[in-house]
């Protein structure tokens, strides 16, 4: 989450007469994440999110993944559900841009994760991949394998010297690294619909449980496993980048236990955790390079998810895991 796009309160008011929310009693910006402008809104109906949707969410996305946000929220997912306006539209236009608004999840992400975040976690994936099985819409993964290439040639689209100013030889460090995942990448395992980034600012804790999951603009239909991965490297790894192997266990176990796992999942677990880690680490070096002067945005530096990576590519089998 973040803002690029402010919002006047004329437009604003104009925005909110098309739906039954009552009267404007607040509205700020939200500065966390790095993809669309999100605004706390509160009316006399209620608490709600106002996204408007920025240049790399391609419009035509976003029945889908509005969708999908209703279909698990039918099927018990705590997740926001898009709110219909009175025409029955749940997308319009505000400030130029594509926007809806969603409702409200209590609870707080968690700034320290911990160990007993993580069986929750994992069975709250495991939740989300099960609801999502019978979601008849398909969105291929515009981050996974056959984007990761160009996000490379992005990021280093200065020469490389902004990688190369953050550590020497990184950008040789990523293209050898890119070419190992691609020649490993497996073919043939369960896909269905995945999140694809739910790191812990995207997971509500409320008296211990998962209240609500959030941020499904990157949600796609794609490997399970994947989106494991991506949790792995989120939830798994400590201040000091060190592998706690033991959170591993936890979120592999409370997501096998609603969900087993193929062998097939599991013998490719190393090399799904290398291609979530250098997605990242590419994602976050292009936004390093190409984030906007004045966004109300912190830049994430690359080099953490750099270290994961390594660790991921020293692993030989799911035993690194805890498995």
């Amino acid at each position: 989450m973040a803002v690029y796009t402010e919002v006047t309160d004329d437009a604003l008011r104009s925005f909110l007469a098309d739906y039954e929310l009552g009267e404007l009693v607040a509205f700020r910006g939200i500065a966390e994440g790095v993809e669309n402008s999100n605004y706390a809104l509160k009316t006399t109906a209620g608490d709600f999110i106002l996204t408007l949707y920025e240049k790399r969410v391609d419009p035509a996305d976003l029945p889908y993944f509005l969708g999908l946000m209703e279909h698990l929220a039918a099927r018990g997912v705590s997740c926001p559900r898009p709110v219909h306006g009175r025409d029955g539209a749940a997308l319009r236009l505000l400030a130029g841009r594509h926007a809806a608004i969603t409702t409200f999840l209590p609870g707080v992400w968690p700034r320290t994760v911990r160990l007993v975040h993580c069986g929750p976690v994992g069975a709250a994936l495991a939740a989300l991949h099960i609801a999502g099985a019978d979601y008849p819409a398909r969105r291929a993964n515009a981050l996974g394998p056959d984007g990761w290439a160009p996000l490379l040639a992005g990021a280093l689209a200065d020469d490389g010297a902004a990688a190369e100013a953050l550590s020497p030889g990184l950008a040789e460090e990523l293209r050898a690294a890119l070419a190992r995942i691609l020649a490993a990448w497996p073919e043939n395992l369960p896909r269905g619909q995945i999140h694809a980034d739910l790191f812990p600012d995207n997971v509500f804790f409320l008296d211990g449980e998962v209240s609500g999951l959030i941020d499904f603009y990157f949600a796609a239909t794609d490997f399970l496993a994947y989106d494991i991965a991506v949790c792995l490297n989120a939830w798994c790894f400590e201040t000091d980048r060190s592998f706690n192997i033991t959170k591993a266990r936890a979120l592999l176990g409370a997501y096998a236990a609603r969900r087993s796992l193929t062998a097939a999942e599991l013998r490719a677990l190393p090399v799904l955790a290398q291609g979530a880690a250098i997605r990242f680490a590419l994602t976050r070096l292009y936004d390093w390079v190409h984030t906007p002067p004045g966004a109300l945005v912190t830049r994430k530096d690359p080099r953490d998810y750099v270290r994961r990576l390594r660790f991921h590519l020293a692993a030989t089998d799911a035993s690194a895991y805890g498995l």
